[in-house]
């Protein structure tokens, strides 16, 4: 089987002849050590978008101020009803890297919010109101040609809107959206309404796109987000998005990477066919196993934690094969090599040495003769 191949089969819970490990494209060097990782069996997965995006009547400016005493990017979303901003910190590199990262694979944060008095609600809802999709297909095409069968090419679109809100518009610090959804319950509601019928266009896009998995990097956390809003505000959208994806064939991909030992039931019984990026202990708070025995219906990207990346090789080394210990068959499995930092040279060889071994079913005893073989 290719690499593409094994992917997508152990996506859509087939059979696979060995174990899918990848590498995703934002976060992955290139070089000696990514080559010859790749010539071992390691694929890639590149997310690319499948819609540009069009604001009518608003108009967009930025630039560099000094806001508390940092050096930020301004920019600026003038309407009808009004002006909004938010204030950008970007590292060296962003703009000239992988995704609008930095040299060292830091993305841009932001210092102050979009929607940061009440009065903003209006104006943000003008500008989703205004919003526009329209289908291109192009980056999705092109990426595929270029990668064959090396790997698989995603689509991405938005957060859901309540992640949008609770993470980036609003955001979370200081207590921020949960002080914003009690004092202004209805603005914030009437946003996430809004937000919600303005991507019901783009779901359609996204789902006639030439991806097989269309990605939603939701970056989810259980600490963030609790069982009664995902029960409320996340759900429903799941819904809403996966019927029509679902209908033409597409896989739904969500990005969830932080704590979900408190949301595991409701994942369950959620219509995600994808569950991207889940880190096991010590980074995440459910382990491996247990998701794969309550999410039957599903598949688990797993992100390789990069708090053992800090360890080194030998850390790398006994994390994977216990990790591989706990997953036995190794069905609906798919490793990836990083979802959210950079990876050396040194543990990226080690952690392929381990995959590229991983036939399927699993056993104990492979496992066995793949610890011996590194010894």
């Amino acid at each position: 089987m290719t690499r593409r191949e094994r992917i997508m089969a152990a996506s859509r819970k087939g059979r696979v002849d060995r174990l899918p490990f990848l590498h995703c494209w934002r976060h992955s060097q290139i070089g000696w050590a990514e080559r010859e990782c790749r010539n071992r069996g390691m694929g890639i997965s590149w997310a690319r978008p499948c819609y540009i995006m069009k604001m009518h009547n608003v108009d967009s400016t930025e630039e560099q101020v000094v806001s508390t005493g940092e050096v930020v990017v301004r920019r600026t979303y003038s309407t009808p009803m009004g002006s909004v901003y938010l204030d950008e910190k970007r590292e060296p590199g962003v703009g000239q890297w992988h995704a609008q990262r930095s040299w060292k694979d830091v993305m841009p944060w932001q210092k102050k919010r979009l929607i940061q008095e009440p009065e903003d609600y209006e104006v943000v809802k003008y500008m989703v109101d205004n919003t526009e999709y329209i289908p291109d297909y192009f980056p999705i095409e092109q990426a595929k040609e270029w990668l064959g069968e090396d790997g698989v090419v995603m689509s991405w679109i938005p957060k859901t809107p309540m992640a949008l809100l609770m993470i980036e518009w609003i955001g979370s610090e200081e207590g921020r959206f949960y002080i914003h959804h009690a004092r202004y319950r209805d603005k914030v509601e009437g946003l996430y309404e809004a937000m919600s019928k303005s991507l019901e266009p783009l779901y359609e896009i996204a789902a006639r796109s030439p991806a097989d998995i269309i990605w939603i990097p939701e970056n989810l956390e259980g600490y963030l987000v609790n069982p009664r809003l995902f029960e409320k505000y996340f759900m429903p959208e799941y819904e809403k998005c996966a019927r029509v994806l679902h209908k033409h064939g597409k896989l739904l991909a969500v990005h969830m990477d932080g704590r979900l030992g408190v949301l595991k039931d409701l994942i369950a019984k959620s219509p995600i066919d994808i569950i991207e990026a889940l880190h096991p202990p010590p980074v995440g708070d459910l382990p491996i196993s247990e998701a794969l025995s309550i999410w039957k219906d599903k598949v688990i990207w797993v992100g390789y934690p990069g708090a053992v990346y800090t360890l080194g090789p030998e850390a790398v080394k006994k994390h994977a094969l216990d990790l591989l210990r706990s997953v036995v068959p190794g069905d609906r499995l798919v490793i990836e090599m990083s979802t959210e930092n950079l990876v050396s040279n040194e543990n990226l060889l080690m952690l392929t040495s381990i995959l590229e071994n991983v036939e399927l079913p699993l056993t104990e005893e492979k496992i066995d003769r793949i610890e011996r073989s590194l010894s």
